[in-house]
């Protein structure tokens, strides 16, 4: 598989962050482990990266994108030796064909961005260097001179700062 180009990457990262919400909601409607679902949407944005040559413009992200992290959730339950929960794979396509659209959503996107300049400057530089530039948590360790373990913490406190300040700001304004 050929190296994505840069604007591959660019729009894979765009696109991520526009249908973040859904496949959070999507990740953890199959195991409720709000940690598993945070290492999972971490595992699914590196595993789109990586692959951001194989997306065709144009295509349902949102269908990829939630394919990627099925097959990573999958993975975390066969890695740990567990059965995946209640549901087949037959059900988990029928999820991810009905789970809500949120990629027109112009108005999170803005207050994403908003939101992620009232973070801490140390707690934005490490969610840029895993969502802007792709690092995995162990290099943003090494990056910023932390324990691998401070970056999960920092990282997971960063986005339910972010998360909360979304929801916050779209209910000032008066919708969801």
């Amino acid at each position: 598989m050929p190296s994505p180009t840069e604007p591959q990457i660019a729009l894979v990262q765009q696109l991520f962050v526009q249908h973040l919400v859904p496949l959070r909601g999507f990740l953890l409607g199959l195991t409720a482990d709000f940690q598993q679902v945070d290492d999972l949407v971490q595992e699914t944005f590196l595993a789109a990266l990586q692959k951001a040559g194989d997306f065709e413009p144009g295509t349902n992200f949102r269908a990829w994108i939630f394919a990627i992290g099925r097959y990573r959730l999958l993975a975390s339950f066969r890695d740990a030796g567990r059965e995946p929960l209640l549901f087949d794979s037959d059900v988990l396509e029928l999820l991810a064909e009905e789970a809500p659209d949120f990629s027109t959503n112009e108005s999170r996107a803005r207050h994403m961005q908003a939101c992620m300049e009232r973070l801490a400057p140390q707690a934005r530089r490490a969610m840029e260097l895993l969502y802007q530039q792709g690092h995995p948590p162990r290099e943003i360790a090494e990056l910023m001179g932390w324990t691998a373990n401070a970056v999960k913490v920092a990282l997971s406190r960063a986005r339910a700062v972010v998360r909360e300040c979304i929801e916050r700001r779209l209910i000032a304004e008066g919708g969801q």
